[in-house]
């Protein structure tokens, strides 16, 4: 069984996007997007430099398009499941048709738009702990007023709150933790301080008609399977001020039986936390289109027929 998975905010390095417009009818693709959403994509995933595609608005845009762009290039597959992290959630929603294309990236830009706002009104952060044991590690960040923002299992968690609270951190990091690391994003995501963005999401949410998922997905908030549309738009609202449990996604893959592991462009950050927390499990992130061939192959062993 495979379980197709996306990336979040951080994964996007400058020109990740330039390989993948090269195939064919990818950039007239891109720049059908680029017009939708009043962006330009294809700009942003070749040109732009690190700090340009960090901003919040254009950060997430551009990973949703690069995840569905490089997942219809392995033509047509059949995984048991699918996921996403954070932002990623959308473009798993995207590859369970419970939103089209242009729809996604229509309420992602408006998210991306929202959160950049409410990121605006307070300097913060995010950074990830290595290593640790996670009760202790939650423990010590709630003592320095941090939020345990995303849980991702094997180890990792990333604490999110104010610049001073994560330097605070950074000196006094909890027992067991290896070391700190400040992540290439624009705010304390998945915390109270997006509160300002759930309302904004929500009444862009309202325009949208999502349909059921045609594929099992398996949702950030708790890691369970979702069965209708409604609730995922609702859960994707909620979940900008919510923590995402990737662990408990995990859990859910074992649960299903999952073989295999196939990450979307900008793919890494999910496949290395699977062949930590899911050993067994075939793993393969596509970084490149020079990877399509590998992904290929582990679907036809691993998808379903």
């Amino acid at each position: 069984m495979l379980v197709l998975v996306a990336p979040g905010q951080g994964a996007q390095t400058p020109g990740f996007l330039t390989p993948w417009l090269e195939l064919p009818g990818a950039a007239d693709r891109v720049a059908a997007w680029s017009d939708a959403i009043g962006l330009d994509l294809a700009h942003y995933g070749t040109q732009a430099d690190a700090d340009a595609i960090r901003d919040t608005a254009v950060a997430q845009p551009l990973l949703v398009a690069a995840g569905i762009l490089s997942a219809a290039a392995l033509g047509d597959t059949a995984p048991g499941a699918v996921a996403g992290h954070s932002v990623g959630e959308f473009t798993a929603a995207s590859f369970a048709g419970i939103l089209d294309d242009t729809a996604a990236l229509t309420l992602v830009r408006k998210r991306g738009l929202a959160m950049a706002d409410a990121a605006a009104v307070t300097e913060t952060g995010m950074s990830a702990l290595l290593g640790g044991d996670p009760e202790v590690s939650v423990a010590h960040l709630e003592k320095l007023g941090l939020t345990p923002a995303n849980v991702n299992g094997a180890g990792q968690i990333v604490a999110a709150g104010t610049l001073e609270q994560l330097a605070a951190l950074a000196e006094d990091k909890p027992e067991g933790v290896r070391k700190v690391v400040a992540l290439k994003v624009a705010g304390a995501f998945h915390t109270h301080h997006m509160a300002p963005a759930v309302d904004a999401l929500a009444k862009a949410a309202a325009d949208v008609t999502p349909a059921d998922p045609r594929i099992t997905y398996v949702s950030n908030k708790d890691g369970q399977a979702v069965a209708t549309g409604a609730e995922v738009l609702d859960r994707l609202v909620g979940q900008v001020a919510n923590p995402v449990r990737w662990d408990l996604c995990m859990e859910t893959f074992k649960e299903l039986g999952v073989t295999a592991l196939l990450e979307v462009c900008p793919g890494g950050t999910l496949t290395g936390l699977a062949k930590r927390a899911l050993p067994g499990v075939k793993t393969l992130a596509l970084k490149t289109p020079d990877d399509l061939d590998a992904a290929r192959e582990l679907i036809a062993e691993h998808a379903d027929a």
